[in-house]
């Protein structure tokens, strides 16, 4: 039997992949640095590919994926919105990718703690995402 914190931290993984990905989507026409999109494109299909592996085995696992926050997902969309509001241009998208990152590395680093008892496999797909998003906020540097 799958021990239920494997499930719970495949199914943060799953809600951080989509933040991630409607959080790439929400900039992506707002970009005009053509190295900046690309970037962007290919973390985006990185996050999706990752998805795609942890939906496939929450559904092994007969559990659903699990969806973000609303509230989050609201905040989120604000703050991007207004920030891009303010002062569109793509440092300000480069500072708000950064921030998300940082985000979804600290949510993951905790569930990887919290969810101490989940397989070897789940953990690795949440390392890999972590340092997909600490890969990307290194990438965005050279835009803020």
């Amino acid at each position: 039997m799958v021990h239920e914190d494997t499930i719970s931290l495949l199914r943060e993984c799953s809600a951080g992949i989509k933040m991630g990905t409607a959080s790439i989507d929400e900039v992506l026409d707002r970009i005009t640095d053509k190295k900046l999109k690309n970037i962007l494109s290919l973390s985006k299909d990185e996050h999706n590919r990752l998805g795609s592996e942890t939906e496939k085995l929450l559904e092994s696992y007969g559990k659903p994926d699990k969806e973000p926050p609303a509230m989050a997902k609201g905040m989120s969309w604000i703050k991007t919105n207004v920030m891009m509001a303010i002062e569109e241009g793509d440092d300000t998208v480069a500072d708000l990718i950064t921030d998300g990152c940082n985000m979804g590395v600290k949510s993951l680093s905790r569930y990887l703690n919290q969810y101490a008892a989940a397989d070897e496999h789940s953990k690795d797909i949440a390392k890999k995402l972590i340092s997909m998003e600490e890969s990307l906020a290194i990438k965005m540097r050279d835009y803020l």
